[in-house]
């Protein structure tokens, strides 16, 4: 049985991988959103990302569709004590931006579509810095006295109106976060190393990283002179230009190989090895995809593994 990890500070217990699920009602139908579910608990996770605004971006979708999939899914499987639900506020068109009156109001409506009587981890999705950090942590405050939701975290945030806000947190005695969400994997580190890691492992917060695999990069499908069905192809294919994204392919393939793991594997765990990271966040939008990612549960790379990747990726 793998190990969870405490989150943080926080009395939540996790999953080393977090299960994305920004393709449910998107590169996902119900069924395969449902199968996909259904393989990732019965493995041992119990960790589930999405967002208010997932899928909004889809043409005939209103954002919303993954956390009503999610809903559905929980109702149908009576699970929802087993595990932990994280969503996201400020994106969703009818509900945009982090005034306090937005904030309880997109909470109530995503508690709605999840069909639960709370949120165990709720993030600002995207900082909005002309609102207060006061008026933002005051409504979080809110929800959780109300039960609402459990714990608080932040993505995409800067260090320091992180900073501003544990300051005001502590100083008045308000719910704190206690997760940080940054964009982070092995070919965008200076988008957390520095200020904001340093930060996050002095306040003791637990990081959980999105873009994990940099949209399919790190999964090594993608080499010199192959196509890839996928509608984050371009966005990952730009890796291959550069002499960086060259190098890790390289190292993920050595050590890839000496475990007899998959590329994706080896690239997560070294995420997972990162001080503060708590869980990893991917998604897979078919169950075929799911055993690369959960095996960061089961790898454990070596010191010099890990500084291998960390000199490829510098």
């Amino acid at each position: 049985m793998t190990s969870l990890r405490n989150l943080g500070s926080s009395d939540l217990e996790v999953f080393p991988l977090s299960l994305g699920g920004n393709v449910f009602g998107w590169t996902a139908d119900r069924d395969t959103s449902f199968a996909v579910l259904d393989a990732y608990t019965a493995a041992g996770g119990n960790f589930i990302d999405t967002a208010d605004s997932y899928s909004a971006w889809v043409e005939g979708n209103s954002g919303g569709e993954s956390e009503t999939l999610i809903g559905e899914w929980l109702a149908a499987r009576g699970n929802r004590a087993d595990v932990v639900i994280a969503t996201k506020v400020s994106q969703h068109p009818e509900y945009p931006g982090l005034s306090a009156a937005n904030i309880k109001s997109a909470a109530d409506a995503s508690l709605r579509r999840l069909g639960t009587d709370h949120i165990d981890l709720y993030y600002t999705h995207f900082d909005k810095p002309e609102v207060p950090v006061e008026e933002i942590i005051g409504a979080l405050d809110e929800l959780v006295r109300a039960g609402k939701v459990r714990h608080i975290a932040a993505s995409n945030i800067t260090a320091e109106r992180l900073a501003a806000s544990l300051e005001f947190s502590d100083r008045e005695g308000l719910a704190r976060y206690v997760a940080l969400q940054p964009h982070y994997n092995l070919v965008s580190r200076d988008t957390y190393e520095g200020g904001l890691r340093d930060l996050a492992e002095r306040a003791g917060l637990a990081a959980v990283p999105y873009y994990a695999l940099a949209s399919g990069f790190l999964t090594g499908k993608y080499r010199p002179g192959t196509a890839v069905d996928s509608p984050r192809a371009g966005g990952a294919a730009k890796h291959l230009e550069s002499e960086r994204g060259r190098r890790v392919l390289t190292a993920l393939d050595e050590i890839s190989e000496a475990h007899g793991v998959p590329v994706a594997t080896v690239a997560l765990a070294w995420l997972a090895a990162q001080p503060t990271v708590a869980a990893p966040i991917a998604s897979a939008r078919t169950v075929e995809q799911l055993p690369a990612l959960l095996g960061v549960a089961e790898l454990e790379l070596t010191g010099a593994e890990v500084r291998r990747l960390t000199e490829a990726s510098a």
